[in-house]
């Protein structure tokens, strides 16, 4: 428009706080995610094994309105430790093929359109950036690991008594913090294999391959030099010892617990560095 007119007006209006301003990128993104009927239908999927936990808790309180358990002295299905560990291998299994669909397409297209410019641009840094992206895995699968996980809890707390809940408080924390170290490992490397893989379908199956065949070479180190220290790149072996660890289930692992710590530390670490390396408002082109 022409100067002399003097009609330009900035934006006055209200602007969103500072401490919120991620939050828009995962509402545009989560809208774009569930445009995929495969990936609606999936999500939809993945809490039928919830829903069925939840009709076994029932059952299990309520045998005599059953006629073919009617028979029972007992109950059928102990809800303790060992059974939301089964439900969060359960949940974990289907939260890893969710990433697998939706992980890669979050920063890629960014970076193969050179749209990065026009959102550091703005008012939002890189930290950000990677918060608002890694906020769309986080929620989604937090929808379908601990949040269910608690919903289970705290039905089974109300048939068995608030003495049962207190009792048993640790699985809770236990399905909160185990479901929260899954997802974690899970979105770094996501993100991480997105912004350095620009095809989304590659990006996908090398995060398929990270985990399958770090497990078939990790155990292949463990027979050939007879260590267990090859499971140090088993990523999926390092969460389940932190698992049976929060759930105090029986059995020897094959590495310490601290040990699982430091090395998915160290992943998450590594994957958290090369995200940011790649996360920038300009990029040189040798």
């Amino acid at each position: 428009m022409a100067v002399y007119k003097r009609s330009y007006r900035p934006y006055s209006g209200e602007t969103t706080p500072v401490w919120s301003r991620f939050l828009v990128l995962y509402r545009f993104s989560r809208r774009n995610l569930f445009r995929s009927k495969v990936q609606t239908v999936f999500f939809v999927i993945c809490l039928f094994f919830p829903l069925l936990c939840l009709l076994g808790i029932y059952a299990n309180s309520h045998l005599n309105a059953i006629t073919f358990l009617s028979r029972s002295t007992g109950p059928f299905l102990d809800v303790n430790g060992r059974f939301f560990s089964i439900y969060l291998d359960v949940q974990a299994a289907f939260a890893f093929l969710l990433t697998a669909f939706i992980g890669p397409g979050l920063v890629s297209p960014d970076l193969a359109n050179g749209a990065l410019t026009l959102y550091l641009c703005r008012p939002l840094s890189r930290t950000e950036y990677v918060l608002g992206k890694i906020s769309v895995l986080f929620i989604t699968l937090s929808w379908m690991t601990w949040v269910p996980g608690l919903v289970l809890f705290f039905v089974q707390a109300s048939i068995s008594g608030w003495q049962w809940m207190w009792d048993n408080l640790w699985i809770a924390g236990a399905i909160v913090l185990g479901s929260l170290v899954w997802i974690a490992v899970l979105s770094l490397a996501a993100l991480a294999l997105s912004a350095w893989v620009r095809w989304r379908i590659v990006a996908g199956a090398l995060l398929l391959g990270l985990f399958f065949f770090g497990a078939g070479f990790g155990r292949a180190i463990n027979a050939v030099l007879r260590t267990q220290q090859g499971y140090l790149i088993d990523l999926s072996q390092l969460v389940s010892i932190i698992w049976h660890d929060l759930f105090r289930d029986a059995g020897e692992p094959p590495l310490s617990v601290s040990e699982a710590w430091i090395a998915l530390l160290a992943f998450t670490s590594f994957c958290l560095y090369l995200l940011m390396r790649k996360i920038r408002a300009n990029e040189v082109v040798r």
